[in-house]
């Protein structure tokens, strides 16, 4: 059974090799670590026992937060791990007085898109370039709500 819980220094080194698994230009072990030290950050893992099957991270100022990363585990996706990452998150924000969440996603990544648009998010903007390895756009999506 999947549990939800903020991110702890003992989570970081799992943390990490997923951001390898997943992302082309991942964020390292250190930068990670460095985001528990951050009163703007808010990372929370979804935990399968000792195992992180995923994640979500972001940043908040002014009331309003950026996802810095979401990542899910390939023997964990299309079982709701996302999903319930980001209802946490938004819960989690809104508790603290944020009221709305942004994000850039690949153009491409059309599991996310699907993922993004179930959860409330809308297209607000296009970044050319934005990735590289390869290169690509980003989309850039919000969701707001009240607090």
């Amino acid at each position: 059974m999947i549990r939800l819980e903020e991110m702890t220094e003992t989570h970081v080194p799992q943390v990490a090799a997923l951001e390898k698994e997943c992302f082309s230009a991942p964020w390292s072990e250190k930068s990670l670590a460095s985001e528990l030290e951050n009163p703007l950050s808010l990372w929370l893992t979804a935990l399968d026992g000792d195992t992180v099957a995923g994640y979500i991270g972001s940043q908040s100022v002014l009331g309003e937060a950026d996802m810095m990363n979401l990542a899910v585990h390939p023997d964990y996706r299309r079982q709701g791990v996302g999903a319930a990452l980001v209802t946490a998150l938004v819960r989690a924000l809104a508790g603290k007085g944020i009221h709305s969440l942004t994000l850039e996603v690949r153009a491409a990544n059309a599991p996310a898109l699907a993922l993004y648009a179930r959860e409330g998010f809308a297209q607000v903007g296009r970044r050319p370039n934005y990735y590289r390895d390869p290169r690509e756009d980003a989309l850039i999506l919000r969701k707001e709500w009240e607090v």
